[in-house]
């Protein structure tokens, strides 16, 4: 269990350009607390001592304001940064190198209180979560994907790929990583994926307005009177 915490203050130091030490992340940071008494609940979870792995879960979360469930599965190297309000689900499972950040919920969706089986998110490898993302059901956030801010996850997210938004929409597709840690989970000049949507629907209407226009002109009408729908596009796709 040392030699795993050895190597998430480790991990941590890497990716957080604000930690000057591991001592300081071993010490005062509280996604470091929530981890080491998430391992211990979960081993007396495992052992059919839920009570009490409950109790030391409660203590871990006031410590830490970080809600983890003994039950969840976590692997190894998680960053929880700030970590204030991050809440993980009894049938959660979060794989190596994930990071999330505050007010991030790895929730469940049940269609009633006596549901079984798995009811939350798995979370692949190496994803970055945004703060106040919420991920919720039993779906599959691939490897390397990047949830950004306040976005809300229902369905499965492929490897690599970036979504936003409300309900979450690809921004950004696939690409070869870089390497860089992008804070927030999120990119500069990140596309909206919904504005580009309008944006197509609008340059559409346009095109059909002109065609119709040269139509009546073919037509013989007399000087066809500009249409100038309120749609016409007059911003780009990125707003």
């Amino acid at each position: 269990m040392l030699r795993r915490i050895g190597a998430t203050l480790t991990a941590i130091k890497q990716r957080d350009p604000a930690a000057r030490s591991l001592w300081e992340i071993a010490l005062l940071y509280p996604g470091v607390r929530a981890l080491v008494f998430h391992r211990i609940a979960n081993a007396f979870w495992r052992s059919g001592f839920t009570f009490l792995a409950r109790f030391v879960s409660e203590i871990g979360r006031w410590l830490s304001g970080i809600e983890i469930h003994p039950g969840a599965t976590i692997g190894h190297r998680l960053f929880i940064d700030h970590g204030t309000g991050v809440v993980i689900g009894e049938t959660a499972i979060v794989g190596d190198d994930v990071t999330l950040y505050h007010g991030v919920t790895l929730g469940g969706i049940a269609a009633t209180s006596a549901q079984t089986g798995r009811r939350h998110p798995v979370i692949e490898n190496d994803v970055i979560i945004g703060a106040g993302a919420q991920v919720l059901g039993a779906i599959t956030v691939g490897r390397g994907a990047r949830v950004g801010a306040n976005a809300v996850a229902l369905k499965d997210v492929a490897p690599g790929v970036t979504v936003v938004g409300i309900p979450a929409q690809v921004a950004m597709p696939r690409a070869v990583t870089t390497g860089t840690f992008a804070a927030y989970g999120a990119c500069e000049d990140l596309p909206d994926p919904t504005a580009k949507a309008i944006y197509g629907l609008m340059t559409e209407i346009h095109k059909l307005e002109e065609r119709l226009a040269d139509m009546e002109r073919d037509r013989g009408v007399a000087d066809p009177a500009p249409r100038k729908s309120e749609l016409r596009p007059v911003l780009g796709p990125e707003g």
